[in-house]
């Protein structure tokens, strides 16, 4: 219990997903997946789950309204991650696994906000992109100079052909 409300005062966010005949295979997959973007994968019972939300507050989520065995998977670096992830790993198991609410900023999410946070870009690719705009036109004006000396050249060389 009190490792659970660690985990849940640690997290930027927190994704509830249920699950249906996940195999150990798909269940450590998973884990792995998870592990190597800085979140965590973490199987309770419902009631602990409800008893540990409580604990931290406002939350208003009750678990046990959700069929199916629960999980929760914390993320610790990135909000968008264990949704994006969780997201991914859904589309390759056909049904077994699908969202039932999340915790984002200590505010409840439905099943479609957080099918909705999946679909943002993670950190990394903001910041790929980002950077990418701020090159854009730097990278623009460098071709451009080097259009001008590569036609100057093709002029020169075009001057001695001809001489």
């Amino acid at each position: 219990m009190r490792d659970l409300t660690e985990r849940l005062s640690r997290a930027k966010a927190v994704v509830f997903a249920r699950f249906n005949g996940l195999g150990v295979a798909d269940n450590e997959a998973l884990r792995r997946q998870l592990r190597e973007a800085n979140s965590e994968y973490y199987v309770t019972k419902k009631t602990l789950l409800k008893k540990a939300l409580s604990e931290q507050g406002a939350i208003d989520f009750d678990p046990k309204s959700a069929d199916g065995q629960m999980a929760a998977i914390f993320g610790y670096g990135d909000e968008v991650t264990p949704a994006k992830v969780t997201s991914q790993f859904i589309k390759s198991t056909e049904g077994k696994l699908e969202f039932a609410g999340g915790i984002l900023e200590g505010r409840l999410l439905s099943k479609q906000e957080v099918m909705a946070l999946s679909q943002i870009p993670g950190r990394e690719e903001l910041y790929a992109k980002l950077v990418g705009s701020i090159n854009a036109p730097v990278s623009g004006f460098v071709n451009a100079l080097a259009g001008n000396l590569r036609n100057l050249v093709n002029v020169l060389h075009a001057v001695q052909e001809k001489k």
